[in-house]
């Protein structure tokens, strides 16, 4: 997931940069696909978003996804940094965190079951 962004743009930039054979997957909840509806978000001047963005639902997924995106997401993906877009069913998270706790005693939260 991409969360504010910074990190796919920081790190992605750099990565391409300095390992062009790196695939890059950006994951997105299914229920909130922002990036993949191609709808930008309507910013003020100040760059903030004007509203909620209107491809965005309620998931399970914390830390993922805002109900906008975010500018320096938005400005990574101008650059296009990922390879691979992944979309991720909302329950998908939920019950590969169980799986990982009940088979392997790793504890994890739901974003950590999405990736």
């Amino acid at each position: 997931g991409y969360g504010t962004g910074g990190t796919y743009h920081g790190a992605g930039k750099y990565i391409k940069a300095n390992k062009p054979g790196v695939k890059i997957v950006l994951a997105e909840p299914e229920a909130a696909a922002l990036v993949d509806s191609g709808i930008a978000t309507e910013r003020k001047d100040d760059g903030s978003p004007k509203a909620t963005h209107p491809a965005f639902a309620p998931h399970p997924i914390q830390g993922w996804t805002p109900d906008f995106i975010p500018l320096v997401l938005e400005q990574g993906l101008d650059q296009k940094l990922h390879d691979v877009y992944v979309p991720i069913p909302s329950m998908a998270g939920v019950e590969t965190a169980q799986m990982l706790a009940r088979n392997e005693g790793i504890f994890t939260g739901i974003s950590g079951g999405a990736t």
